[in-house]
This record gives C-alpha cells, structure tokens and sequence, in this order.
C-alpha cells in the first residue's frame, strides 16, 4: 500500500488556494514546534460566509496537503460551518495520512480556529473562549 494516497498527493503537488489575502478579515498562524510545520490561513469574510480563504504553509507534504483541503472543505461556508470542521474530516476527506503525519490535519483545524478568532476579535464579536482553547490548556500538540 502507497504511503500517501492519490488525493494527499494532488493537494501537495497542485495546492489550493495558495497565497495571502490583502486585507483580510482574519488570519489564524500556528505551528508545531516537534516537526517544525507552521501554517498561516487568511480568512476573507462577507455577512458570515468565507468568500475567500489563502494559506502559506512551510512544512513537509502532509501539511501542504492539510492545509490545502482545508481551504477547499471551508470555502463559501458559513464561519460556523468552518468551526465545525474537525482534523479528521480533513483526514477523511484526503483519504488518510500515515499516523505519524496526524498532526499536520491537526495544525489545519487549529489553523481555521485561529484565523476565525482573529475575525471575531477584530470585530468585536462575542464568542465562546472554550471553543478556541489557548496552548497552556490545549492537550491536542501533546495527544498526536
């Protein structure tokens, strides 16, 4: 069996969405200081709906490809549709990675996360702080 399928593949060689968007209206950045990947999402946002999502990913394969599909599965949704996305549908929808490369779907969701808390925060728009947990009380670096 291959060790990556043909869809991770597809998102590492020809990634979606790449670049930065000028005047975003949020931009999420995390990283993971074992492996060393860091992913920057830029968030483009109209009456609740992502019109536009870019990325700058610097890491291995995995997370081009994570971050790639992640852009692609929030695109036109709402932004509670995007906080909906989890690192195992990106997984799911990249058809698997190897256990090893779990925490590079893991960066993508928090990613998302970021950039949407940066959104709100920018505006002013109230949220649950549970659903955006900070590294000191996050255990998902320490659980991959």
């Amino acid at each position: 069996m291959a060790l990556y399928t043909d869809t991770v593949m597809d998102h590492f060689m020809h990634p979606r969405n790449v670049g930065e968007i000028k005047d975003p209206s949020g931009v999420g950045e995390v990283g993971n200081a074992k492996c060393g990947d860091i992913m920057k999402m830029y968030l483009d946002i109209e009456n609740d709906v992502i019109k536009d999502v870019k990325f700058e990913t610097f890491g291995c394969g995995s997370a081009i490809a994570s971050s790639s599909m992640a852009t692609e599965m929030i695109k036109g949704k709402t932004v509670e549709e995007a906080l909906a996305i989890t690192n195992k549908d990106v997984v799911d929808a990249l058809g698997g990675l190897p256990a090893h490369k779990l925490h590079c779907s893991v960066l993508a969701e928090e990613a998302i996360k970021s950039a949407v808390k940066d959104y709100y925060d920018r505006n002013g728009i109230p949220y649950d702080h549970s659903q955006f947990p900070d590294c000191e009380s996050c255990e998902g670096c320490r659980m991959v």
